[in-house]
């Protein structure tokens, strides 16, 4: 690869970085071509882009973008993947997922929302991050919960008394 080759690499890799709110790295070394079909297939379903990466260059290219990504290039070894999706969980998933037929891939970190992962012992946490769309339904759930409360207080105390009210005229005649 020559060096305008590399720099070209560094470039969409640095581009790709910047627009994604979600970067996970795992090691998918190990994995035959069938095994390896099966996972891009699984992320494509899960809106995840799957790509293989050099160490180097991705290294490169984190330090060109504008994203602090702390100890996240220290796990820059062997074999990289890197695994980018508009939701925060959705690689953790195809991961976990993945992983109940294989023992790969392993996640090396994760880059979520500004916070960053190292390790494969986050996976269980990273699957349980709610995506945003989640956390507003959640939201607008808690928020429409007292008004609908207040409603069929309304309603029912409307028909106490509309039948409290009956009786009453009702026992004057």
């Amino acid at each position: 690869m020559t060096r305008e080759e590399k720099a070209q690499v560094i470039e969409a890799l640095t581009a790709q970085l910047a627009e994604n709110p979600t970067i996970y790295l795992a090691d998918i070394s190990g994995l035959d071509a069938g095994s390896t079909s099966n996972l891009r297939r699984a992320c494509f379903k899960a809106d995840v882009t799957l790509s293989v990466v050099k160490n180097t260059l991705l290294a490169k290219a984190m330090e060109a973008a504008d994203k602090d990504f702390g100890d996240l290039p220290t796990v820059l070894k062997g074999n990289t993947s890197i695994m980018l999706s508009e939701t925060g969980n959705a690689p953790a998933k195809v991961i976990k997922e993945f992983r109940k037929k294989s023992e790969k891939p392993l996640l090396k970190g994760a880059f979520v929302e500004e916070a960053i992962y190292v390790g494969d012992d986050y996976l269980d946490t990273l699957v349980n991050i709610k995506s945003k769309e989640e956390v507003i339904g959640d939201i607008i759930g808690l928020l429409q919960s007292p008004a609908k409360n207040v409603v069929s207080a309304l309603k029912s105390g409307g028909g106490k008394i509309a039948g409290i009210l009956k009786t009453l005229s009702e026992k004057e005649d």
